[in-house]
């Protein structure tokens, strides 16, 4: 199983990830910052393919779906592989690999997914991160942006019949703010914007998070857990998630709301992260 693999651009950010264990990342560093919210659970070490998942932290690569069957998707209960730069994961029905670098001001992750032509699948960057009560999360005003059912209670207007979500504008879609990612108040939602860039603001510190895909849908999706899930120990927890697809749900994903293989057998996008940036 290989070994954790880490590194120390001395600038920008540093970051860690463990691919003997689903391939999560451990650690995304800006000095003395650290960026990923931590759970720690001695199950995430023996789980198996299939399993419910087990939310240790950090960041997961949720794929082929996030919510759903397989549970936040088939690669992060797998191990996976490392060679030089390049760390890979085979969960039958494709394939993925990523290659991470350090850039002057941030992170950089290229991707590849290979599978039989027409295979649909969800890709999310699922990050947990680390934030203070007054963190704010900036996308542009009026951003497209879907809520989902357990948002409900919580709306300006009944929820419609079987609908799997609606939408509004961010950053008060249907009149929920979702903007200010704190404190506890016993909620928990989900949402995805319709937008590849986001930036999220803690005090002084900034992080950019954005996602880039020729001819694939991309969004970035919010899970802004103030302590209301689950049901039983429920704790505080922000997932900042840029996506391949506009739903969390392969299951329920709609025409374009799923990344798709074309002819070629690939597809590749671009994950990027970036410390200190001019967000909108």
């Amino acid at each position: 199983m290989p070994p954790a693999f880490t590194t120390d651009p001395g600038h920008g950010l540093a970051f860690t990830t463990d691919p003997g264990h689903g391939g999560r990342w451990t650690s995304l560093r800006d000095g003395d910052r650290e960026w990923l919210w931590q759970r720690p659970d001695l199950a995430r070490d023996g789980v198996v393919p299939g399993d419910a998942f087990v939310d240790a932290g950090g960041l997961e690569e949720c794929v082929p779906t996030v919510r759903g069957t397989p549970d936040h998707g088939d690669a992060w209960s797998r191990p996976w592989t490392r060679d030089g730069d390049t760390e890979r994961v085979d969960c039958g029905a494709f394939a993925l690999s990523r290659t991470i670098r350090t850039t002057t001001d941030g992170v950089e992750a290229e991707y590849v997914l290979v599978a039989d032509p027409g295979y649909r699948f969800v890709w999310a960057a699922h990050a947990l991160l680390d934030l203070s009560e007054a963190a704010e999360l900036r996308a542009r005003a009026g951003t497209p942006t879907r809520v989902f059912p357990e948002a409900a209670p919580l709306l300006d207007g009944p929820w419609p019949d079987g609908a799997p979500w609606v939408e509004g504008g961010w950053p008060a879609p249907r009149g929920l703010g979702l903007d200010r990612l704190g404190p506890e108040d016993g909620t928990a939602v989900g949402a995805v914007l319709d937008t590849g860039r986001v930036c999220v603001h803690d005090g002084a510190d900034r992080l950019a998070l954005a996602v880039e895909a020729e001819g694939q849908p991309v969004s970035v999706a919010l899970w802004r857990n103030l302590g209301g899930f689950p049901d039983t120990e429920p704790y505080r927890s922000t997932g900042i998630e840029p996506m391949l697809g506009r739903t969390f749900d392969l299951a329920g994903a709609g025409a374009g709301d799923a990344a798709c293989v074309p002819a070629s057998g690939e597809v590749r996008w671009r994950l990027v992260l970036t410390a200190g940036c001019r967000c909108p």
